[in-house]
Parts: C-alpha cells; sequence; structure tokens
C-alpha cells in the first residue's frame, strides 16, 4: 500500500493540540510502519509595528487542518479518526481522498520560505492616515498613504515637497503613525 497525504479536519486553534494526540497514539499503538508524518502548514509573516520594529511571526496557512502521510487502511484511520479534537478527513461523502503531489507542493510551498524571496509582510498602517517618514531621505516629512503593498513591504505616501503632493515610495519601516 502506497503512502499518501491526507487532510484531516481539525477544531480551529486545535491544530498542534491534534498533531500531539496523533503521535502519541501513533507510538502507544505501534503504528509507526503505517503513519509516518504529521504536518501543520505554516508560513512566516512580518508585522511592522509602531516605530517601525519589525517582528516575525508564524501563521496558520490552513487553520482547521493538519497534514497526515499514511499507509490508509482500517486500521490507521480508526487511529487518525478517533484522535481527540479531529472532526474528520478531508474528501467526498466521508471517505478520505488522498492530495496529488501538485496539491501538497502547492500547500506546502506556502509554507517553506524560498532563498531570494521576502516574507509576507503586515502592517497596521491604512490608506488615508497621516504618516510621519522616520528615515531616508524624506526623514521628518509629514504624508498621507495612498497605497499598502504588503507583498512588496512598501508603502506609498503622498509628501508635500515644494508645495506639491509627490507619491514616494517606502519600506514599512521608514514610516510611523502620527
Amino acid at each position: 500500500m502506497a503512502k499518501k497525504w491526507y487532510v484531516l479536519h481539525t477544531y480551529s486553534g486545535y491544530e498542534n493540540k491534534v498533531k500531539s494526540n496523533l503521535e502519541q497514539r501513533i507510538e502507544s499503538m505501534g503504528l509507526e510502519n503505517k503513519i509516518f508524518k504529521i504536518q501543520i502548514p505554516t508560513e512566516v509573516v512580518t508585522e511592522i509595528k509602531e516605530g517601525g520594529k519589525r517582528v516575525e511571526s508564524e501563521k496558520k496557512v490552513l487553520p482547521g487542518y493538519v497534514l497526515v502521510r499514511m499507509e490508509l487502511d482500517p486500521q490507521s484511520w480508526a487511529v487518525v479518526r478517533n484522535t481527540p479534537g479531529v472532526t474528520g478527513f478531508v474528501g467526498s461523502q466521508g471517505n478520505p481522498e488522498p492530495l496529488t503531489r501538485d496539491e501538497y507542493n502547492k500547500i506546502m510551498g506556502v509554507s517553506k520560505a524560498k532563498p531570494g524571496v521576502a516574507n509576507k509582510a503586515t502592517t497596521s498602517i491604512e490608506v488615508g492616515q497621516t504618516v510621519k517618514v522616520v528615515s531616508g531621505p524624506f526623514d521628518d516629512f509629514d504624508g498621507t498613504v495612498a497605497e499598502v503593498m504588503p507583498e512588496s513591504g512598501k508603502v506609498r505616501v503622498m509628501v508635500s515637497i515644494f508645495g506639491r503632493e509627490t507619491p514616494v515610495e517606502l519600506s514599512f519601516d521608514q514610516v510611523a503613525k502620527v
């Protein structure tokens, strides 16, 4: 029988508890040869806090879901299905359906930081908000946020230069709320 990835539905917020419960059940029932790996897909998100301070945190990509690599048979199905916090397998009509390699890669590709690719960044700065530039050539200028670009970690700020509104692109850590 082939090892395949299956998706478990869990109570949201209980993903880590389900993973540890399942690991304990696998060990106590001697099923290491049928249930191989348990993963909770996550991604690293950089949040820009007050004063431009960067804080990295790990966020779940699919809250309420856990991936399990296993050989599906009645015994392994029962052990996983009856683990506290597991509400069922993802599949049609209650039948577990394995992920394709492409589906697995797509889900887990989000959770692996790729070299040279910036992590997703978040900020509490919003369009229309007044901000002060805290570093760079426009240090001490005030402006209004015209656009927030979390994928690049930048904001476009309208700054008054020589009496004219001029768009300036800055990184999240170069601006602070007024």
